[in-house]
């Protein structure tokens, strides 16, 4: 799954003035994009750089063009991540719309949306604008991505490769996944990693540095993309990491000319033997619980599925239970997967050999939005799954052991809210509230592009 990414030094921060960055999710384009019929695909979060006088301004510019801020960080923090003067992003590039008053157009599926590491950026002061930022979310804004525990997984492997120093990998095999009669070009990708250190687990992300230039002239900037493979690779051999990736197509909004995403085009007809420049491993917001007893439920659209199969390959393949003897899943999975149509099922006869082998641990529900009806008679969403089966969600969610993770379009949230609103509010529970403490605990798990 693809979420568009890129790193950019603190250098190019206005030398000698007060300037914060807006990570802002929900932009429109513009008024004319916002009439017409087909899907413009935004990313996740684009980034505003506003020097401090302009701080309201902005925010109220945003607000306009019907976005929604959802971290605001001092610039002079961006050298400061990780130690390195690097910046980690997920699922969106760093834009100076403040001046251009244009979003950046994502170039994919996927997703994520832990775009700046918030939890550790540490000892800054907080602007007015910050503090008012902080008492509206307060008031029970839901579905963003959940934070990690302080200090949780700090033992797990980031930013091993750099965009200065990316690995030169591989590819060893692109095989379809969309079946005859489907929709769109997905495809599975396996990259070798012989002779690297790159280590990672499940539900991070690498990036993925596609070769050429970009319109500005300028070398083309990492992509991220959640890894569809556990930490062992597919062969459970410690040597590859696996993508899936959807080639992005879409309508040009002023010339109607059909514009192919350029890392994902490049990646989706990659050769056996050809290489590519990967960076990572990134992440730590959708990581898997270590308790073999957890209760897991899954719930993806399209390329969301690649952190899933990570996790079901990990709990239920007989090859990765023996590599890791450690770590035998007991526990019960439920994945709640959103198609347009049977042939876009990726991984269907991986799915549905695990569901039949283990039926009591993993249940596997499908959301095929051109072929089933909701009971209103509508296309069936993975949001009507999850009203459908709203009363045995809300019950298995208030489970300690139980985590959820939510990975694909933006648009299934509100209907998932909804739903469990609706459960919730049944034993007399506000969602919103509940929601707030279970991402605390680190129970709930989003990266929605």
């Amino acid at each position: 799954m693809y979420k568009q990414g890129a790193v950019e030094s603190a250098a190019n921060t206005e030398s000698g003035s007060r300037v914060f960055v807006y990570e802002v999710v929900g932009l429109r384009q513009n008024g004319e994009t916002d009439q017409t019929n087909y899907q413009i695909r935004n990313s996740g979060s684009v980034f505003i750089r506003v020097p401090y006088n302009r701080m309201n301004q902005e925010m109220r510019r945003i607000t306009r063009l019907g976005g929604k801020i959802v971290s605001i960080q001092p610039a002079s923090a961006l050298q400061q991540f990780n130690g390195t003067g690097s910046l980690e992003i997920a699922n969106s590039e760093v834009n100076d719309i403040a001046t251009s008053g244009k979003t950046a157009n994502s170039e994919g599926n996927g997703q994520a949306t832990p775009v700046i590491a918030k939890s550790e950026a540490k000892g800054f002061a907080k602007s007015p604008a910050e503090e008012q930022l902080k008492k509206k979310d307060q008031k029970g804004n839901t579905m963003t991505q959940a934070k990690a525990k302080k200090d949780a997984h700090a033992d797990v492997p980031v930013n091993t490769y750099r965009p200065n120093a990316p690995f030169i990998g591989k590819c060893i095999s692109n095989e379809p996944l969309v079946k005859e009669g489907g929709i769109g070009i997905v495809q599975h990708i396996k990259f070798d990693l012989s002779g690297s250190n790159l280590k990672y687990i499940e539900g991070q992300s690498i990036g993925i540095i596609p070769p050429g230039l970009d319109k500005n002239g300028k070398p083309e900037k990492l992509r991220l993309y959640s890894i569809a493979s556990t930490r062992h690779g597919d062969d459970v051999d410690d040597k590859t990491v696996s993508l899936c990736v959807r080639q992005l197509e879409y309508k040009h909004p002023e010339t109607n000319e059909t514009v192919y995403g350029v890392c994902s085009t490049h990646l989706c007809f990659l050769k056996p033997g050809a290489e590519v420049k990967i960076t990572g491993p990134v992440g730590k917001e959708m990581l898997l619980p270590s308790d073999p007893d957890a209760k897991v439920i899954m719930m993806a659209t399209g390329t969301g599925i690649a952190p899933m199969r990570a996790y079901l390959w990990r709990q239920f393949k007989d090859a990765e239970r023996a590599a890791n003897p450690e770590y035998q899943f007991k526990g019960f999975s439920w994945l709640i997967f959103g198609v347009p149509t049977t042939p876009n099922i990726l991984y269907k006869e991986e799915l549905e050999e695990m569901q039949e082998k283990y039926p009591d641990n993993f249940r596997l529900t499908y959301a095929i939005s051109r072929e089933q009806k909701n009971p209103q008679g509508g296309r069936m969403y993975i949001q009507d799954r999850v009203a459908e089966h709203a009363d045995e969600l809300w019950k298995l969610i208030k489970e300690e052991k139980t985590h959820t993770y939510i990975c694909g379009l933006r648009g299934m949230e509100d209907g998932i809210d909804a739903a469990l609103t609706a459960a919730a509010a049944k034993e007399g529970v506000t969602w919103s509230d509940y929601q707030k403490e279970i991402k605390k605990a680190g129970r709930w798990h989003v990266e929605t592009y």
